[in-house]
């Protein structure tokens, strides 16, 4: 295989995207879809869901939410039916979590965030192991964040997550390398998008400034100095399901610019 080849997927991989109407997960699926592999996502806005299945033709959709045990194993019984089986499983749902002092956050916002971004990974993990384990090609890609290898103040519930994500994807990588699985987690940064603009605005908010003087100072904190798009990330995830990414397992590869700080 010339090294050019290594570099992508091979075509027909099964894959199941959770999350995947919009932001990153809507840039995973569509990148996974250009390699010529049969993709399933997931998302809780049914709305999102029919904007994708008219963009992207021949995807397949479900509505579920990753944190019901309920959902998931439907989700999974669905990607066994539609497929026969999964080769590749992206954990990339999750929620932005409240902004605030650990003192003044309300215990419902907290437990939500515990249940979405690492409970729901936990499960999807649990659902889809044995259609990994038959799979020739097994990967799992854990969607953690920066604020998986720094601490990140005022926002303290989604950063216990993420660092979660990153102890749950070393663990997994150990257990599951004797069946061929790879385990590896993505770190994104500072992603470009709705979502990132309302987490700048909750902080300035928080912090009482400006918006535009909140976003400069995420900015001072990238080496860089801008913000990442969202087919960076899905660039790294395809890269790990490749060839070329078949002895990478057990990491966590920030896609960030190199965030110095948050």
């Amino acid at each position: 295989m010339k090294m050019i080849e290594k570099m992508q997927p091979r075509a027909g991989l099964r894959v199941l995207v959770t999350a995947g109407a919009s932001g990153i997960g809507e840039a995973i699926a569509s990148a996974f879809l250009e390699t010529g592999a049969k993709v399933l996502i997931c998302d809780i806005d049914e709305a999102s869901l029919q904007r994708a299945e008219l963009a992207y033709p021949g995807i397949q959709t479900v509505k579920a939410d990753v944190a019901s045990e309920a959902d998931v194993a439907r989700m999974l019984d669905l990607a066994r039916e539609r497929f026969g089986g999964l080769d590749v499983l992206v954990n990339n749902a999750g929620i932005s979590g409240p902004t605030g002092a650990i003192d003044a956050l309300e215990l419902d916002e907290i437990r939500a965030t515990l249940d979405i971004n690492l409970l729901g990974q936990f499960l999807v993990v649990q659902k889809s192991a044995a259609m990994l384990r038959e799979s020739d090609a097994g990967a799992i890609i854990n969607v953690s964040s920066v604020a998986g290898r720094l601490g990140y103040g005022l926002r303290t519930p989604y950063a216990a997550t993420k660092w979660g994500i990153v102890g749950l994807t070393q663990s997994l990588a150990k257990e599951m390398g004797p069946d061929g699985i790879r385990v590896n987690a993505i770190l994104p940064g500072i992603v470009r998008g709705p979502r990132m603009e309302n987490v700048i605005r909750s902080r300035a908010e928080a912090e009482g400034v400006s918006y535009a003087d909140m976003e400069q100072q995420y900015l001072a904190n990238i080496s860089l100095r801008r913000m990442v798009d969202p087919e960076d990330i899905a660039s790294m995830a395809l890269f790990l399901c490749s060839p070329a990414g078949a002895n990478i397992s057990g990491q966590a590869i920030s896609v960030c610019g190199n965030v110095e700080t948050i």
